[in-house]
């Protein structure tokens, strides 16, 4: 059983996987089984040149920010469950757990976090009830989002990134990514507002 479980290795679903990776110092966080499936092969990063995003050197392209987050991730946070080539297929909620099944195992989850992109060939049954148009999107470009309050889908059931109807700004999808694992945190901490920061 995952405490929390995150679909997408994109900017939302890594920056997210980050921000609840750094948080293993306190104590609402410590022992608390994290997972995230990276597989990324339709990630709107892959083809993306970045020269405007703080922080990054201009020329950095999408392909190695992907390859770098999931080493980053795994270098700083290693108790973050990494999990390659797997695409999920199906999220069912059971109970006040979810189901979350996949092309090759089936994994259990108190939190769950869908964090792929917004394209409407969305494939992972369960989540139909959810999809409308993307409210910030060019209507031509058939792009859909999960509606949701503030990231929260419904109970325990979140959305980061562009599917949460944001704009497709890697900047934007990271930042996404960050607030529903500080709302993840404070959550954890008995809804005390939580953040993580690091210092020198």
């Amino acid at each position: 059983m995952f405490d929390a479980f995150i679909i997408g290795g994109g900017a939302a679903g890594l920056s997210c996987a980050l921000v609840l990776g750094s948080a293993e110092k306190l104590e609402m966080a410590q022992n608390k089984k994290i997972g995230i499936i990276t597989h990324q092969k339709s990630s709107d990063l892959q083809n993306a040149l970045f020269n405007n995003v703080l922080g990054l050197s201009p020329g950095t392209v999408g392909e190695t920010i992907l390859k770098q987050g999931t080493q980053q991730l795994a270098n700083l946070y290693p108790h973050i469950i990494q999990i390659d080539k797997e695409k999920v297929n199906q999220i069912i909620k059971v109970d006040h757990t979810f189901q979350v099944k996949t092309n090759k195992n089936l994994y259990e989850a108190k939190i769950v976090v869908i964090a792929v992109g917004y394209t409407n060939l969305i494939s992972i049954k369960g989540l139909e009830k959810y999809i409308e148009p993307h409210p910030r999107a060019a209507i031509e470009k058939e792009r859909i989002w999960l509606k949701n309050m503030d990231h929260v889908i419904e109970e325990g059931l979140y959305v980061a990134g562009t599917l949460a109807g944001w704009r497709s700004q890697f900047a934007i999808a990271s930042g996404s990514g960050a607030q529903v694992a500080t709302d993840i945190l404070t959550l954890w901490n008995g809804g005390k507002h939580t953040k993580v920061h690091d210092k020198i």
